[in-house]
């Protein structure tokens, strides 16, 4: 059996030669990744402050909102394409790599080009929705008030985004054996039935991985709303990363933006926990 394990490329010599390798980015990405955290905690300061700050807790629940909204929809969203994508037709490979282009795009640059599409004067969405009947003028100024602006931004974000959980469902379908489909079929369960015994249990694991990646990202935007509204109007879009931009650049509080810094790291650590705790609980069950 030794001999087996060294053959596989598992023996003591084998695994030492792939750490030797392994070990300096191991060691990159720790430094990368621990300093600022250690420079964060020795700068912050201010931490009286937190429990008297309206705009903090504002910050937080708008980032709550958005971060909620948009992983609800791309997990639904993601996983309905990922079916369909699994599906065999003619031009799959063309229609898959289609739909990973709004997630290639540059954040920045896909922030803008929505916000011409959000274009009180000349955007597109409100002609549309005049043309149809939904909307009573087609000069909607869709980032000007504060309902309709988090909306926004959360559909830019799904646009964006929602390839990226299509990816992750469709190699998590990939590994759920045909087998059990077919001998579902012979059972008499039919696509619904056998979505929610084989499908969605298998796909858990992915599932839970995929929601915890959004909702990091999620939780720490900056770019796409700091493009399309700028925490606007009144604040009713601020995110708790702008907030700590406005403390570091704006009002020049370095260590007041530290304590921020660590506020959003234990509200994601909370996050993150909650929902594998959640997908295990439900595993389980």
């Amino acid at each position: 059996m030794s001999r087996d394990r060294a053959h596989a490329g598992f023996g003591p010599r084998e695994a030492a030669v792939n750490w030797s390798f392994a070990v300096p980015a191991l060691l990159l990405m720790a430094l990368v990744n621990l300093l600022p955290v250690v420079a964060a905690f020795r700068y912050a300061s201010g931490f009286h402050r937190l429990s008297a700050d309206g705009r903090m807790f504002a910050s937080l629940w708008n980032t709550v909102r958005f971060t909620a909204y948009a992983v609800s929809i791309e997990t639904v969203l993601g996983l309905a394409i990922a079916l369909l994508l699994t599906r065999p037709f003619k031009g799959r490979g063309l229609v898959r790599a289609a739909v990973l282009v709004p997630w290639a795009l540059p954040t920045a640059i896909m922030a803008m080009a929505w916000q011409w599409i959000y274009n009180p004067e000349y955007g597109i969405l409100g002609d549309l929705l005049f043309k149809f009947g939904l909307v009573s003028s087609p000069r909607v100024a869709w980032l000007a008030s504060p309902g309709s602006a988090m909306a926004a931004c959360v559909l830019a974000d799904v646009w964006k985004t929602t390839p990226f959980m299509t990816l992750l469902f469709m190699s998590g379908l990939a590994n759920i054996p045909d087998e059990l489909y077919e001998a579902a079929g012979i059972d008499g369960a039919g696509p619904v039935r056998r979505f929610f015994l084989i499908t969605l249990p298998l796909l858990k694991p992915t599932l839970a991985l995929a929601m915890v990646f959004r909702a990091i990202q999620s939780f720490g935007v900056f770019d796409l709303v700091w493009v399309l509204t700028g925490g606007g109007p009144g604040g009713s879009t601020r995110m708790i990363a702008l907030y700590v931009y406005d403390n570091v650049f704006r009002y020049l509080e370095l260590g007041y933006a530290c304590t921020l810094t660590l506020v959003m790291a234990a509200c994601l650590l909370v996050m993150s926990a909650g929902i594998l705790y959640f997908t295990r609980q439900k595993e389980q069950a």
